[in-house]
């Protein structure tokens, strides 16, 4: 448990934070950067949804952190938030990161730091092609995490519970030589935030990826029929459907090793994060003691496939069509996704031409990510 404070009044030497989105994580992230006395602003595209928070004047944060986190400022217009704030945390579903992108492009200002949390597979190079599609000539640097550093849930209009802050969240800049400026900004508030490579390790250690759409669309008539009631891991993940994901999962490394990127598997992923391990992936799920207990979702409307189908298997599948990688798995659960949901993933998803790498070579993709060189782009 956290010290039971209200909030300091910020002092100047602190960044300004402008936090963009009203969910789970958005008042947490605003919750807990309040707590800690910085000024933020909160948006949230409907006002409807952050009204109480608005009337409260900040959210009441408890679990991990506890205290009155008063707010600067709390809008549905996105250009109050983004006034005179150094960082932009935004805190949305990656499906939504287009359009924040579009609606922020015209207020962004020079200086200005933007960081997913998280950016999914690819999410910096979308935001980025977003804003050069607008011309945006602000000097802005745009971020993403590997993953979001809560876990949390809203538990009232203008409450916050954060039962967990994760030890360690990689992040990179785009380009990655601005990484370092990234991290020493956000270090004030969260220390835990360490540098990645590039976007391109944040973009492919994206494990999610694996673990989230394949074993929802692979018990589809049990969640229907159950309303989710079983173990999501423990007793949907059974050993045929472990083969499907680690399938996937060595496609998914194919096209890291293709860009010239160690990506992490699966299976090692579990070890370093749990310590659970085993002969098979299977086994290592198995004998993850932090997954009992988990339930599967409720409905097939669930963010495991409206978000991670289309912000990250297409993705990894679009680029692996573009270097001549096969990812037949990952595309046969896209494709049972576009069916089940009645939408066209591939062509909605961030596949290369949204990410706006279409035509580009490995190496060309790979200069992006370090340098931010534009003379490769077509």
């Amino acid at each position: 448990m956290g010290q039971n404070v209200d909030s300091p009044m910020p002092e100047n030497s602190k960044k300004k934070y402008a936090v963009i989105g009203g969910g789970h994580g958005g008042l947490a992230m605003a919750g807990a950067l309040a707590v800690q006395g910085f000024s933020v602003n909160m948006f949230n595209k409907t006002a409807e949804r952050i009204k109480y928070i608005k009337m409260m004047g900040g959210i009441q944060v408890s679990g991990k952190m506890d205290g009155f986190g008063r707010l600067n400022r709390v809008t549905h217009r996105i250009k109050e938030a983004l006034e005179d704030v150094d960082i932009i945390m935004v805190v949305i579903p990656a499906t939504g990161h287009r359009y924040v992108a579009e609606i922020c492009a015209q207020y962004l200002q020079d200086g200005q730091m933007v960081v997913l949390n998280p950016g999914r597979t690819g999410g910096a190079l979308e935001f980025r092609a977003v804003l050069r599609k607008a011309n945006v000539k602000a000097d802005v640097i745009i971020a993403e995490a590997q993953t979001f550093i809560f876990a949390s849930r809203t538990i009232g209009p203008a409450q916050s519970r954060i039962f967990g802050i994760k030890n360690v969240v990689p992040v990179a800049a785009l380009p990655a030589m601005k990484t370092s400026r990234v991290v020493e900004a956000l270090k004030e508030a969260f220390p835990q935030f360490v540098p990645a490579d590039n976007i391109l390790q944040t973009s492919f250690d994206n494990i999610g990826a694996i673990f989230h759409p394949a074993p929802t669309i692979l018990n589809s008539a049990r969640i229907e029929s159950t309303a989710g009631d079983f173990e999501y891991y423990h007793e949907g993940i059974t050993p045929g459907v472990a083969k499907i994901i680690e399938q996937m999962d060595h496609e998914r490394i194919a096209v890291a090793d293709a860009l010239g990127l160690k990506a992490i598997s699966s299976h090692e992923w579990l070890d370093s994060a749990y310590g659970a391990t085993g002969s098979t992936l299977y086994d290592a799920i198995q004998n993850n003691i932090g997954y009992k207990g988990i339930k599967a979702p409720s409905n097939l409307q669930h963010r495991y496939i409206f978000e991670d189908v289309p912000a990250s298997l297409v993705p990894i599948a679009s680029i692996g069509d573009m270097l001549g990688v096969e990812t037949e798995m990952i595309k046969a659960i896209i494709r049972l996704a576009t069916g089940i949901h009645g939408v066209d993933y591939w062509s909605t998803g961030r596949n290369v031409q949204r990410l706006g790498i279409a035509g580009m070579t490995a190496e060309q993709i790979v200069e992006l990510a370090e340098k931010g060189n534009d003379d490769n782009e077509n």
